[in-house]
């Protein structure tokens, strides 16, 4: 699975990297709303979150879900400005169906990707996001009732919001991230200048990839996507507030962007997503469950583990080679013996793997 984008004919200075402050406004604002995701930044999350007002902590509370369980369109420009002020004048630009369209588009929906209505005009799409933001409590419904009854109203009302965020805790903030953004990006830069595309993007992530023909960028996602930037741009944004998450927009119509975490020695390493799967499934098997529990022990050789589990040695062997595929063995020869153990160190990680590729 993966979301690819396709860039056929894209020449290479349509491809830029630069931070942008409404993105990474998006991300505090998600890392404030869910810290869960986010253990790193538990110590700002925290202080910021006491220092709010409590106006801004109850407007932030019903407008949260633009924010909170993924990212609306309307957070990650695709012409990054130099200041917030500079990208919410041009996100006051866009109409009212484009922008309450994209605003809403908050979910992993199938319909991402495809040419929908926008909700003040289609009754269908205007069910369907007060479905989804009743399910969030509501005051969330009472904040989509009041876009859709009075967007013009909302939009001065959420814009207003964001500017308060800026006054708080935004303004401190960004000034303390953004060199460290604006040297990620021309390093990137740097890199697709002189070294090409395939390496600016393993320096973004291992899970953003060209393609072998070099006519896709492909993104390792849960999720199964397509998109063009032919004719248009694509826009890479360093995020210092958005790990484990590598989001991907690609609304119909605009210009692709990938907010990227940017590179820190404390981050552990990216998993490909069919790493995780493989070594899930590895250990599904009861069989080789038990023999996990052995190997966790130490190291054995295949005749023994077949003598404990009452199997024969092609069995095991089966078993062992699907452990090893997966890579959660180590093998070392001592003499005519080969030993096979669990590699603990892959296995501990296991778990926050599959967290990151979920949240990814």
């Amino acid at each position: 699975m993966s979301v690819d984008i396709d860039i056929t004919g894209l020449p290479l200075e349509r491809i830029g990297f630069s931070p942008s402050p409404l993105a990474e406004l998006g991300a505090m604002l998600h890392a404030l709303s869910e810290p869960g995701h986010h253990p790193g930044l538990h110590g700002w999350a925290t202080a910021t979150a006491a220092s709010l007002k409590p106006d801004l902590a109850d407007r932030l509370t019903e407008a949260d879900f633009l924010w909170r369980s993924a990212r609306s369109d309307i957070l990650l420009p695709s012409v990054p400005g130099a200041t917030l002020a500079e990208e919410l004048d041009a996100l006051d630009r866009i109409d009212d169906e484009t922008f309450v369209s994209a605003a809403f588009e908050i979910t992993c929906s199938a319909e991402y990707g495809s040419e929908v209505p926008s909700p003040l005009v289609d009754a269908a799409q205007r069910a369907r996001v007060r479905e989804l933001s009743a399910a969030r409590g509501p005051r969330q419904a009472d904040f989509t009732d009041r876009m859709l009854e009075d967007p013009r109203a909302l939009r001065a009302w959420l814009r207003r919001l964001l500017e308060d965020c800026e006054q708080a805790f935004f303004g401190d903030t960004w000034e303390r991230v953004r060199g460290q953004l604006a040297a990620d990006a021309r390093h990137k830069a740097d890199l697709l200048r002189h070294k090409g595309l395939a390496e600016a993007l393993a320096a973004v992530s291992p899970a953003v990839t060209l393609s072998e023909d070099g006519s896709r960028v492909v993104v390792d996602k849960l999720a199964s996507s397509r998109t063009s930037a032919y004719g248009g741009a694509l826009t890479f944004v360093p995020t210092a507030f958005g790990w484990p998450h590598l989001f991907v927009l690609h609304r119909p119509g605009w210009s692709p962007v990938i907010q990227y975490p940017i590179a820190s020695p404390e981050l552990p390493e990216v998993m490909a997503l069919q790493v995780v799967q493989c070594r899930l499934e590895a250990l599904a098997h009861p069989v080789r469950m038990r023999l996990c529990r052995t190997l966790a022990r130490g190291p054995h050789t295949t005749g023994e583990l077949a003598t404990a589990y009452n199997l024969t040695p092609p069995e095991v062997s089966r078993h062992i080679a699907t452990l090893k595929k997966a890579g959660l063995l180590t093998t070392r020869r001592r003499g005519r013996y080969v030993l096979h153990q669990l590699d603990l160190t892959v296995v501990a990680r296991i778990g926050s793997d599959f967290l990151q590729s979920v949240l990814r």
